[in-house]
């Protein structure tokens, strides 16, 4: 388990070269009854996700998963051409069970899944990590504490170089 960091933090940024990539995938189980259906789905993302633990040069840089109200993962790639390269790879496990699951399910709209991609530029990205271990994108990238003259969202973010933040800063 990671170390509390008192105070207040923000993720890393600087030492990241242009962007970052946040892809969100995730699936719904529209009929829980079939379970044949819906299981191998549930079942090949922590698959995925331990191979890419072990195989850190794929580009993936941090998860977060979440169970409630439908399974989650929120991934921070270090760029989209490794994210597409890993879905395509043969020798990856991820393209056979996406086969499966266009064979198994297809629109039979037994379980639902779905993703987003975003590919943000770092200069565009706000982070705020209060009494926190890494955590989110500070996971992925580090996790630093906010510099003095960056204590308001507005600030860190770039859209004003007025500090004003709403509540004084602990």
């Amino acid at each position: 388990m990671a170390r509390v960091r008192a105070g207040r933090h923000t993720a890393a940024l600087d030492d990241v070269e242009g962007e970052v990539v946040v892809f969100l995938i995730g699936m719904r189980v529209n009929r829980p009854w079939k379970v044949a259906r819906w299981w191998p789905v549930l079942s090949a993302m922590p698959r995925m996700l331990r191979y890419l633990e072990q195989h850190p040069e794929k580009g993936l840089l941090a998860y977060h998963q979440a169970f409630l109200p439908s399974p989650m993962v929120v991934q921070y790639w270090r760029s989209f051409a490794d994210l597409e390269r890993f879905a395509r790879d043969r020798d990856d496990p991820h393209l056979e069970p996406w086969r499966a699951f266009n064979r198994r399910v297809g629109d039979s709209g037994d379980v639902g899944i779905w993703h987003e991609t975003y590919r943000v530029h770092t200069g565009d990205v706000e982070t705020i990590y209060g009494n926190m271990p890494p955590h989110g994108l500070a996971a992925a990238v580090g996790m630093v504490p906010i510099r003095r003259g960056r204590d308001s969202a507005a600030a860190r973010i770039g859209d004003r170089d007025e500090d004003r933040p709403a509540l004084p800063p602990y």
